[in-house]
């Protein structure tokens, strides 16, 4: 009985020992474990752009008919083979942190543009629009009002730093009156400046 006693005493103690060195064991294994986190910011960049007809009060006109031209004197009152023009600067907003291509597209037309033609310049930001303007032509001479050829495009840079406006582009838009047109007829067209960033 005594012996019997004696090794269930002895058991309890080991299986104790055991169980104070299994959390031993627990505690050690758990020191030896650490961890490294690391975490992007992801933050889209800014981009915008706006236009003059005067080269110097810049906003953004984003929808049809958009800002309206100043065609030079003669352009309620055309007569065949008279010719008016007018500028128009774009550039890239202030915040912008892209560069851009601009590609010129027609916006439409309402009422009737037939027996007009035009060509548009390129020219520096602070050339002269008339109606003998020259620099990059963007849209050859004898083009349909309200119609535009494939792949006109330009580059537009960002401000540097970014926090100013970007450099403006100035276009001329050079309207020519055709020998057919026709006496009261009265339209307009609008040309889209869509900028895409680099």
């Amino acid at each position: 009985m005594a012996v019997a006693r004696n090794r269930k005493g002895i058991i309890r103690a080991i299986l104790a020992g055991g169980i104070v060195l299994g959390v031993g064991a627990a505690v050690t294994l758990a020191a030896w474990n650490a961890s490294e986190f690391a975490t992007g910011t992801f933050q889209a960049g800014t981009f915008t752009i706006e236009g003059a007809t005067d080269g110097a009060t810049y906003s953004a006109h984003p929808a049809a008919p958009g800002a309206t031209l100043a065609f030079s004197t003669g352009v309620s009152n055309l007569s065949p083979s008279d010719t008016t023009y007018a500028a128009y600067w774009v550039r890239l907003g202030a915040g912008t942190t892209s560069n851009a291509t601009v590609t010129v597209q027609s916006g439409g037309t309402t009422g009737t543009v037939t027996n007009l033609t035009y060509t548009m310049i390129q020219l520096a930001a602070t050339g002269t629009c008339n109606a003998s303007a020259t620099g990059t032509t963007l849209v050859s001479g004898g083009t349909s009002v309200g119609t535009v050829p494939a792949s006109v495009t330009f580059p537009l840079s960002a401000g540097s730093p970014n926090t100013q406006a970007g450099t403006a582009v100035q276009v001329c838009i050079i309207v020519t009156a055709g020998a057919n047109l026709q006496q009261g007829q009265s339209g307009a067209a609008t040309w889209q400046f869509a900028a895409q960033s680099n």
